[in-house]
């Protein structure tokens, strides 16, 4: 029934609601956006460099934010960014920039049509942006791009387990986006009620919907998988299975994909965005949306030079926000660069891995930054563990939550601060803690490593 529903939906319902009811252009927008993937990198390239440039001077004549900061960095006009290096030179926006300075970052003549979101606020620290509608119509078309890397297709049966609102819809609301839902042929599991005691109703729930496609949140999907196994229970084989929301480690990768009987396909982006970059059919990294946006690759957590090998902080630019441009916004996540070749024949660059957070690495006293990733491999080995998480609240000391599954052994503290000591040294104190649960952030992660050490 999907596979008849499907071209409905395209080829009909979905341009008649979109085009016709809403008069968005996503789908003009996604029409471009596949083309242009198929053409060679350096096309790409300079088609990203005109919409950089025409970005850049758009945000000297009409941003006053920035004609005072690059002004104040030695710029005398929009005409001295006359290369990709003279951009990275540029100040890097950042969180407390753009609190500091909100209302100096919107332009103008625009800021009456702007739409608004807020990031989830991991941090204790909540930031309010402004996009454009073209922006987010252009965001929707390359989510649309990006899912179809994996051969997701609008339309098809697809299950999401992702993140519900606080304050659930209610009354004419609730059927309203029951139909909503009901029409776009998707079905919405809350990732944030899945409980241990719940856990076996959305198994129920997935297999009786039987979707084509399995989207979700890295943490929960490998929950999922993982109570599967455990209980014997047999999930239903989607043809694809998308996650989100936070790095994909390799163990989950083959455990959700063993679990589901489906290829796993690693997604990112982020709420201030939307998809940054998707894995295609190679599975060999993901491919950059840079006809879309602009993906820098900074300094390294050990301290390195720009573009050295190595998990980097990201530094992120949207081509077509004019309302309120994040111009090399860092957004406090680590990524890998890729190779710029792909087997599948597109010429969008390579993102090779995403790392985590930065804002999650742990601060060792002789200087070092270590990744929430070398934290995952250290707790690779052990069993009758369904959660962790190592959290850095003083300098010189670590605090080691646990969920304990029901096989917990004891002598396991041992074996886990045996292994941490091996990347963070003998002078850093060690303690462990056992809780019921280990929340998901508002934005759909479970961190694996939280710093609450100041700048």
């Amino acid at each position: 029934m999907s596979d008849l529903y499907r071209p409905v939906f395209q080829h009909l319902l979905f341009p008649a609601y979109e085009s016709g009811l809403r008069r968005r252009r996503t789908l003009r927008y996604l029409r471009e956006y596949e083309a242009q993937q198929w053409r060679s990198a350096d096309e790409i390239q300079a088609l990203q460099w005109r919409k950089l440039k025409a970005l850049v001077a758009h945000c000297w004549a009409g941003v006053p934010f920035y004609r005072t900061w690059w002004g104040e960095a030695g710029l005398q006009s929009d005409e001295d960014i006359r290369t990709l290096e003279d951009y990275a030179r540029l100040p890097a926006l950042t969180k407390p920039v753009i609190r500091a300075h909100a209302e100096a970052l919107v332009a103008p003549p625009l800021r009456d049509a702007l739409y608004w979101k807020t990031t989830g606020g991991s941090t204790g620290e909540p930031l309010r942006f402004g996009y454009t509608r073209e922006s987010y119509e252009r965001r929707v078309a390359v989510m649309l791009r990006g899912y179809g890397f994996a051969g997701a297709r609008h339309g098809e049966r697809t299950a999401f387990l992702w993140g519900a609102p606080v304050a659930a819809p209610a009354g004419f609301a609730l059927w309203k986006d029951r139909l909503y839902h009901a029409a776009f042929n998707r079905r919405m599991f809350n990732a944030f009620d899945m409980s241990e005691a719940r856990i076996a109703d959305y198994v129920t729930a997935i297999n009786r919907f039987r979707p084509d496609t399995v989207v979700g949140y890295v943490g929960p999907l490998d929950a999922l998988a993982a109570w599967a196994e455990a209980h014997g229970r047999a999930l239903h084989r989607p043809r694809r299975v998308l996650g989100a929301a936070e790095a994909l480690h390799p163990h989950q990768r083959e455990r959700i994909g063993r679990a589901f009987g489906a290829p796993v396909y690693d997604t990112y982006g982020c709420r201030e965005f939307m998809l940054i970059a998707a894995e295609c059919e190679a599975h060999d990294g993901l491919h950059i949306n840079a006809d879309h946006l602009l993906l820098e690759f900074g300094a390294t957590p050990a301290g390195g030079a720009d573009g050295d090998a190595g998990p980097a902080d990201l530094i992120v630019t949207d081509l077509h926000n004019l309302g309120m441009p994040l111009m090399r916004y860092v957004n406090g996540d680590l990524g890998t660069r890729g190779g710029s070749v792909c087997s599948c024949g597109r010429g969008l660059p390579k993102l090779a891995k995403v790392d985590g957070r930065r804002l999650d690495a742990l601060r060792m006293p002789d200087g070092r930054l270590l990744p929430g990733e070398y934290v995952v491999y250290v707790f690779l080995p052990f069993t009758g563990i369904r959660q962790y998480q190592v959290v850095q609240r003083e300098p010189d000391a670590l605090l080691v939550r646990l969920v304990p599954d029901h096989d917990f052994d004891p002598s396991v503290h041992a074996r886990i601060e045996q292994g941490l000591r091996v990347l963070i040294g003998e002078h850093v104190r060690i303690a462990f803690e056992h809780v019921d649960a280990i929340a998901l952030t508002p934005s759909g992660k479970r961190r694996v490593t939280v710093c609450e050490l100041g700048a």
